[in-house]
């Protein structure tokens, strides 16, 4: 995708249409005075407008001077921490859009800010104060879990501060009846639990004869929304859920766990937190001889689920995600362009770079037309429609959905590498 040169609007660096009207007025006010008989009235009435005239072209001027040449747009999510290669993947994507972007000269240089939540909900209010008072930025690429979404909110939404997430999935966050909205500063480019949790479902189940469910979450936002929603598709469809637990986040040992699952008798567990402690629960289930369905959501969805489980635990796993691949879905120019920024040859195995690049790409095109301030870009989010990976647009609701949704994807560990399978 190529971002060309921004089009030319009033105050935008390097605009005259101001300045060439005032020139045209100057002309025509000469001309008036050519053949009007001036009184001492009309002199002083021209004087007053050809005063005005020329305030207004210092004016707009120096508007033209003091826009600025270099904004700012901040990635947020998991740098650091247990959850580090969720982030560490969508960096990518962000920095392949921006190098797209600044390749082009355009007006307006972007910078980008990198800031570590953790995905930890504590963490994440303490980071979002700090980008909120930054007048530099302009636009938030994220935050990247839900938990640490609803605890930015109260920065962004009182400092007007757009964002765009490429993969905070729980449905709370547009909803217009919850506490936890972001309205209207919140959007997000990827579907939401209300699409994943039937489809995690449908997945975990398929070709298990007589599936006996076991529900395990980790007590998150996401992972208790992703939950609730699973359970209800479950009792939707009349499935035998056999048996479900809550165990925390960062739990070390799942032996205890395991031994309750094998002992229900469960041939399909459903995990919906993360990838680290859902390596850690695969693990804790291989050990203990489960040899049915392992299964989880978008939160598992990572190539360090892989190494945290142990190749033999993870192998057969079946995941579900709102996510392309990128190596899939990119043109061969926009391949070309991450390759070049990363040094990796190809996108496969790293998470959400596709998203990352869809919702980087919401500002830049924003920037590129010329709206360059908080309250410009979240108008322009607003109204308008965004080009996306390999082709395409699209666009949002006022609560911050892409119309129409987005795909749920299908996923399965084999051979120790993370293949997909398709639409689910």
């Amino acid at each position: 995708m190529s971002v060309g040169n921004p089009p030319t609007r009033w105050g935008a660096p390097g605009d005259d249409t101001v300045r060439k009207f005032l020139a045209s007025a100057f002309c025509r006010i000469a001309f008036f005075c050519e053949r009007f008989v001036m009184s001492k009235k009309s002199t002083r009435v021209v004087a007053a407008l050809a005063t005005a005239l020329i305030a207004s072209t210092v004016l707009v001027s120096s508007a033209a001077e003091a826009a600025p040449k270099t904004l700012t747009i901040v990635y947020q999510g998991p740098l650091t921490g247990a959850n580090a290669q969720t982030g560490q993947d969508q960096v990518l994507g962000v920095k392949t859009a921006l190098e797209i972007y600044n390749a082009t000269n355009p007006a307006v240089k972007v910078n980008l800010l990198q800031a570590d939540d953790q995905g930890d909900a504590s963490v994440a209010s303490t980071v979002a104060a700090g980008i909120a008072t930054n007048p530099n930025v302009v636009g938030v690429v994220g935050p990247a879990y839900s938990g640490a979404s609803i605890a930015s909110f109260p920065a962004y939404i009182a400092s007007g501060l757009p964002q765009v997430s490429p993969s905070a999935t729980n449905v709370s966050l547009t909803d217009p009846k919850s506490p936890n909205r972001g309205f209207p500063f919140f959007h997000r480019v990827i579907a939401t639990d209300a699409l994943q949790g039937p489809a995690l479902v449908r997945f975990a189940v398929k070709g298990v004869s007589s599936p006996k469910i076991y529900v395990i979450d980790d007590q998150s936002s996401y992972s208790t929304g992703l939950r609730d929603l699973v359970n209800t598709y479950i009792s939707a469809q009349k499935l035998t859920k056999i048996g479900s637990d809550s165990i925390p986040a960062g739990t070390i040992d799942f032996t205890s766990a395991a031994a309750k699952i094998k002992s229900a008798a469960a041939n399909v567990v459903i995990y919906t937190g993360y990838y680290s402690d859902a390596g850690k629960l695969a693990k804790a289930l291989h050990d203990n001889g489960y040899t049915g369905v392992f299964a989880g959501g978008d939160g598992v969805l990572n190539n360090g689920f892989i190494p945290a489980a142990g190749a033999p635990a993870a192998e057969g796993a079946r995941l579900t995600s709102g996510s392309i691949p990128f190596e899939l879905a990119a043109s061969e120019a926009e391949k070309a362009a991450f390759t070049k920024t990363t040094g990796l040859a190809s996108a496969a195995g790293h998470a959400y770079v596709t998203e990352a690049f869809n919702a980087t790409n919401v500002f830049l095109d924003l920037i590129a037309k010329g709206d360059l301030t908080r309250p410009a870009i979240e108008s322009g989010i607003a109204n308008g429609t965004f080009p996306i990976v390999g082709g395409g647009s699209i666009s949002f609701t006022r609560y911050g959905e892409v119309k129409g949704g987005a795909p749920i994807g299908g996923f399965q560990v084999v051979n120790g590498v993370i293949k997909y399978l398709g639409a689910e």
